[in-house]
């Protein structure tokens, strides 16, 4: 069965289908405004980074998808970097804040790349991660038609999420809200 390069054919096209709405209440469960760093992983073409930028020492948009990358980097801004997010190219404990927003049900190894960004999230530092609430019928609709279009998602609970940063010793929670759309809070203590 031949592999089908989704992201690169939606690159074009992404931010107008997928338009990011909800930057405030981002902002608000990220704590932003901070000094440090914010990693947009599986950011894609930077439509939630160019948002957050602002607030932020620096934003890096980190993608496996090179057509969806050339999207954010005509985006003012950003760091763009190509590479897994199970295997991210960045320093323990360096990102005060980490966002992936529609992602997580995209990656090949979900609990790996959850520790590679707890492995990358400073103490104090907040991990906020936006998918489809599984409970609704929207979200097992959109399982539902990614999996006709052999796209090999695996969509999870937020509890299911939130227990696994638990594990990898964040502190989790998760938040709902009435769009359909399941928060996961995850905080590093101030360890050292």
């Amino acid at each position: 069965m031949p592999i089908i390069d989704h992201f690169g054919l939606l690159a074009p096209h992404y931010d107008r289908l997928a338009s990011f709405r909800r930057g405030e209440r981002m902002a608000e469960l990220l704590r932003l405004p901070t000094r440090g760093s914010i990693l947009d992983a599986g950011g894609g073409t930077g439509r939630v980074a160019q948002h957050l930028a602002p607030q932020a020492g620096l934003a890096i948009v980190i993608d496996v998808s090179r057509p969806m990358l050339r999207q954010a980097v005509a985006k003012p801004s950003l760091v763009v970097v190509q590479a897994e997010v199970e295997n991210l190219p960045l320093r323990r404990r360096s990102q005060a804040r980490i966002v992936m927003v529609d992602a997580f049900h995209h990656l090949r190894d979900q609990e790996r790349a959850l520790a590679e960004m707890a492995r990358v999230l400073e103490p104090g530092g907040r991990l906020v991660i936006l998918e489809p609430d599984i409970h609704r019928l929207g979200a097992r609709l959109i399982a539902l038609a990614e999996q006709l279009l052999l796209m090999r998602s695996r969509f999870r609970r937020g509890e299911d999420i939130a227990g696994m940063a638990t594990r990898l010793g964040l502190a989790s929670r998760v938040e709902r809200d009435g769009d359909g759309s399941v928060w996961i809070v995850a905080e590093r203590q101030g360890d050292p």
